[in-house]
């Protein structure tokens, strides 16, 4: 046991090392704060010490704040368990559901005025103490979700880590929380891993001609299997909603492509021609998609505020050291900024499509002076 530090930063146990355990341990230690490790596999413990994350040695009696960072069918029992074992010390953890656990806790009798609910919005596709990063949390909201017992100061401890690892707070009750994850984050989950599965077995010359779309509808399909059945479990009143009107949507339009709407064979109304049935058909799925279009305009701008449209330009790229350099230099010169990059990587050619978002007002200025310099727009 090591003497703490008179009026030093908090001494902060964290309870998992996998990528976000890790990172926490990763950000805090940095910020100077004394961090102790440990994990059900006491390897991932060692290995998250070894890059920095904290001590992997005896744990503290005296900690002031021990951080939960397993799975969320474990996690109400953590919880407990950390609150009897550290008398005086806040905990707070990670899990991506926060109703059931903190129901479970109530229900047990667990001292709920030491417990802040915590659920930090980042992550990676990949997993492990391996895959965490110091900036995991860097400007990405970090939801916390105290409860009436929650005492006023126990609540400042956990904003503090939050601060300190770059997140952004954002306080929602639990139930809450967990229709909104259930919505952004466990259902596109699900979506992302359904339409990789179509890919599982497909000849390599029908995956060869993958575009970028593709590949951003895929991007988490990586993302550990196992906990992701865990996580939606655990928050399994809140997806199936979402994923049942997912299904009549996608019934819908299944209907609308075959033909018949209505997919009982029945054909169209009566009196209504193939060309009809057609326009009926085409109007369906344009709706849908429309609908999508309303909803995508949602999504919060950079920053966290209100959403912003923007216009995209396609630029060709070379794939070679310096060369997006030399794009964002030239978009700099212009004065115009970059409200986001995406970066399109072409089949077959070194070269990249490189789609630059700006306010519809700086198009204008940005196309004539990529055109100057000889950059080529592909529309």
């Amino acid at each position: 046991m090591t003497d703490s530090t008179p009026g030093g930063p908090p001494r902060v146990l964290v309870v998992g090392t996998g990528l976000l355990g890790t990172s926490i341990g990763l950000a805090l230690s940095a910020a100077g704060w004394p961090v102790w490790l440990t994990d059900a596999k006491p390897g991932n413990a060692r290995i998250a010490a070894e890059r920095g994350a904290g001590r992997a040695d005896e744990v503290p009696d005296d900690v002031d704040l021990v951080v939960v960072a397993v799975p969320p069918s474990v996690t109400a029992d953590v919880v407990a368990e950390a609150l009897d074992v550290h008398r005086d010390a806040t905990v707070t953890d990670v899990a991506s559901v926060k109703d059931p656990v903190i129901e479970s806790l109530r229900g047990s009798g667990a001292d709920l005025s030491r417990f802040v609910g915590g659920h930090p919005m980042s992550g990676r596709e990949v997993s492990g103490p391996r895959a965490a990063r110091t900036d995991l949390f860097e400007s990405r909201p970090w939801v916390l979700t105290p409860t009436a017992e929650s005492e006023p100061e126990r609540v400042q401890l956990v904003t503090s880590v939050v601060d300190v690892a770059g997140g952004v707070v954002r306080v929602l009750s639990p139930d809450i929380h967990d229709h909104a994850v259930a919505l952004t984050s466990h259902a596109p989950q699900v979506v992302a891993s359904l339409m990789a599965a179509r890919l599982a077995e497909v000849d390599d010359a029908t995956v060869s001609v993958s575009g970028q779309g593709l590949r951003d509808v895929v991007r988490i399909a990586s993302s550990d299997p196992d906990l992701w059945a865990d996580i939606l479990m655990s928050n399994a009143s809140a997806v199936a909603p979402v994923l049942t009107e997912l299904a009549a949507d996608l019934e819908r339009l299944g209907g609308a492509l075959s033909g018949n709407a209505s997919r009982s064979g029945q054909g169209g109304s009566a009196g209504e021609g193939p060309g009809e049935l057609r326009d009926r058909n085409v109007e369906t799925i344009a709706s849908i998609l429309a609908l999508g279009n309303h909803g995508a305009e949602r999504l919060p701008a950079k920053h966290g505020g209100e959403a912003t449209s923007y216009v995209t330009l396609p630029v060709v790229v070379e794939d070679a050291p310096g060369a997006l350099g030399r794009l964002f230099l030239a978009a700099g010169e212009a004065d115009v900024n970059l409200e986001d990059v995406r970066i399109e990587h072409t089949v077959g050619r070194m070269t990249a499509i490189a789609h630059l978002s700006v306010l519809p007002a700086a198009v204008a200025e940005l196309r004539s002076a990529l055109a100057a310099g000889g950059w080529h727009i592909t529309g």
